[in-house]
């Protein structure tokens, strides 16, 4: 009780329910209460550690075999976590051993291919990738027949050239975002329409923030739903192709196609 008297409340307070943003936080004198101060320090720690956790590639693959999808493991040239850190252009490229992987390896291939990479918040991949993938599955009931392709130290960049050794028409990468202090773990899709090396972001579409406390599986998966059906009826992604999909009925449906290569 007497702590509360020396907090002054934030006008705002209300707002809290509203968001997980770091808002309305009262003061105490000319600094902030004890208890934000130690909450801030657990954020940057979280945030810290979303960045610099690797991811566990094992149970990863695992959970996405047991689900029914095919998978393939690769990585980046970037060597380890601080290569990555301080050589954003080595995660996009496959180190040589995974571009022969690949190419040995590869499936028939699919309209689309799906690369799910650590990025910045291994946290976010790990939770969040399948799920969003199983809440996609009612929009393509043959979801399960496109490649799955597990990468470290990667970013956005690298599904252009797994799309591109894979033959597929649209890759599709699922990675942990940037961390924020009250969002280590959001997860960034990512669609690229005929993925080649050297494509800029211009070429792509974004949806951002996909985790339970943000944009739910279920509404990420539709509006990723309708991007593919637009980017599949237009031919391209990018600038060209917008999200139209809060212009749609709860209950519309997007055009559908086959996911997989006719036999």
């Amino acid at each position: 009780m007497a702590e509360n008297k020396l907090i002054t409340p934030d006008p705002w307070t209300r707002l809290q329910a509203l968001t997980r943003a770091r808002i309305a936080l009262g003061r105490s004198g000319v600094s902030l209460p004890t208890r934000e101060v130690l909450g801030f320090g657990l954020a940057h720690a979280q945030a810290r550690d979303a960045v610099h956790q690797p991811l566990d590639v094992a149970a990863l693959d695992a959970a996405f075999r047991d689900a029914g999808f095919a998978t393939r493991t690769v990585t980046s040239r970037a060597p380890d976590r601080v290569s990555y850190l301080r050589r954003p252009d080595w995660g996009r490229r496959l180190a040589e051993s995974s571009v022969s992987l690949l190419k040995a390896s590869a499936p028939a291939p699919a309209k689309i291919a799906f690369l799910v990479a650590d990025g910045l918040s291994s946290l976010a991949t790990q939770r969040h990738s399948l799920p969003l993938l199983q809440a996609l599955k009612p929009w393509f009931p043959d979801l399960c027949a496109c490649p799955v392709v597990i990468a470290t130290q990667g970013r956005v960049a690298l599904g252009d050239e797994v799309g591109a050794l894979l033959g597929s028409e649209m890759v599709v990468v699922l990675i942990g975002e940037r961390p924020g202090l009250s969002s280590p773990d959001s997860l960034g899709i990512y669609l690229t329409g005929a993925p080649q090396v050297g494509l800029t972001d211009a070429a792509r579409n974004c949806i951002s923030n996909v985790r339970p406390e943000g944009l739910d599986y279920p509404e990420a998966a539709r509006k990723l739903a309708f991007l593919l059906a637009g980017a599949h009826r237009l031919g391209r992604t990018g600038v060209e192709l917008k999200d139209d999909s809060d212009e749609r009925l709860p209950d519309e449906r997007p055009e559908a196609f086959a996911l997989a290569a006719p036999a």
